[in-house]
């Protein structure tokens, strides 16, 4: 008896067809209404591309993996013409084709991009390409240096970003040379809607303002007591922890260590910090697989949750996963991305391809992907797969 078709087909072809991978998402949602909030810093007169379309392909050719300012220009160069009829280049009159920019054109427009409008419209799209999950949502704030953008004259450019436990961006901003993070938190959090979320951040965040902040806008403040406040620091680690029942544990390995980590959590309504209504503990405990080297470490949250509004460990689990998140977003830019690597200096180019980048990770993360490497591969494959992506289609 024959074989059937399916099994005389070779391997190589059926893996071809196969589409059970992680799909874009479904959406009304485009990138290119976004952007055409983002002011024109051009003159009138010899303007060729229209603004968004410049910088909807500077975002397509940053999804489809084009990391670096030249490789974007290329790859916008390179592109096929109902590519760039989609992300809403004009032809040319007499001929009906479609000029792509020129290669020096990418760069001058993301550098000419200012302000805070890029990085608002990159954080708006994905809150609209996908409904909000279920559940309490988790805003994690965290700041990063680009250290490419160092010159002998200034320092390197800060930003700060606010990012959901996934690793999509959600606002970002730049730090003022002349300070640091702190300043910078309620603005970012001004882009963003944290109604009912709760704000993790570093230590460097644990400010009687910042806790301050997400109670007026109806969210909650999860902070880090350390000795960089040594009175709050020292209150919650003199609470009798003895007498607290333990919260349900985990036990894991990874990185080769085993890992126990023990969280308790109670109320105390004398607790120097605003509107904090509970304080936890938890106990990290690791042990290497190699050497069998112990080590234990103690730290001490504060959150305005009341008792009750988050089930079992869910805030020491949050803590927990703040660095989890930095990992999901800036670990990504630096190791995959390589986004210290090229030396990116020329005026606003550093921020603005940062928001690019965000742009991308958020995108691939949305539409299931979690090796956003073989995502980023996946989606050069084919010129259309970007603006799925990104909506133009």
């Amino acid at each position: 008896m024959p074989a059937p078709p399916s099994s005389r087909t070779p391997l190589c072809l059926r893996q071809l067809g196969d589409t059970s991978g992680p799909s874009p998402v479904e959406t009304a949602a485009d990138l290119r209404n976004h952007l055409a909030a983002v002011p024109d810093p051009r003159g009138r007169r010899g303007i060729r591309h229209p603004w968004a379309a410049l910088l909807a392909a500077a975002a397509a050719a940053v999804v489809a993996g084009a990391a670096p300012v030249t490789a974007i220009a290329e790859w916008v160069a390179d592109a096929p013409q109902r590519v760039l009829a989609l992300l809403g280049f004009r032809p040319d009159p007499l001929t009906g084709l479609i000029r792509p920019p020129h290669a020096t054109t990418i760069p001058l427009v993301l550098a000419a991009a200012h302000g805070d409008a890029p990085d608002r419209a990159i954080g708006d799209f994905p809150q609209e390409r996908t409904a909000p999950a279920a559940g309490r949502r988790v805003i994690s704030v965290d700041g990063k240096t680009l250290r490419g953008s160092c010159t002998a004259q200034c320092l390197a450019v800060a930003l700060i970003a606010a990012m959901t436990r996934s690793g999509q961006a959600l606002a970002q901003r730049q730090v003022d040379g002349k300070s640091n993070e702190i300043p910078a938190f309620a603005p970012l959090l001004d882009g963003t809607d944290p109604t009912g979320a709760a704000v993790t951040a570093d230590a460097l965040h644990t400010q009687h303002d910042h806790a301050t902040y997400p109670h007026e806008r109806e969210a909650h403040d999860l902070a880090a007591a350390k000795r960089n406040h040594p009175a709050l620091h020292e209150s919650v680690r003199r609470l009798p922890w003895r007498d607290v029942r333990l919260d349900p544990y985990e036990r894991g390995r990874g990185h080769h260590r085993e890992k126990i980590r023990r969280p308790k959590s109670a109320a105390f309504a004398h607790l120097d910090h605003p509107y904090a209504r509970q304080a936890l503990q938890v106990v990290r405990w690791r042990r290497k697989l190699g050497t069998g080297e112990p080590t234990i470490e103690r730290i001490h949250p504060v959150t305005s949750l009341p008792p009750g509004a988050a089930t079992g460990s869910a805030p020491a689990a949050w803590t927990r996963g703040h660095r989890h998140t930095e990992n999901q977003l800036h670990h990504v830019r630096d190791r995959t991305l390589r986004e210290d690597a090229p030396k990116i200096r020329t005026r606003h180019l550093p921020r603005v391809m940062a928001g690019l980048r965000n742009l991308g990770v958020g995108a691939h993360r949305q539409d299931g992907h979690t090796n956003t490497a073989a995502a980023l591969r996946h989606t050069a494959r084919d010129r259309l797969r970007p603006l799925t992506a990104l909506g133009p289609t």
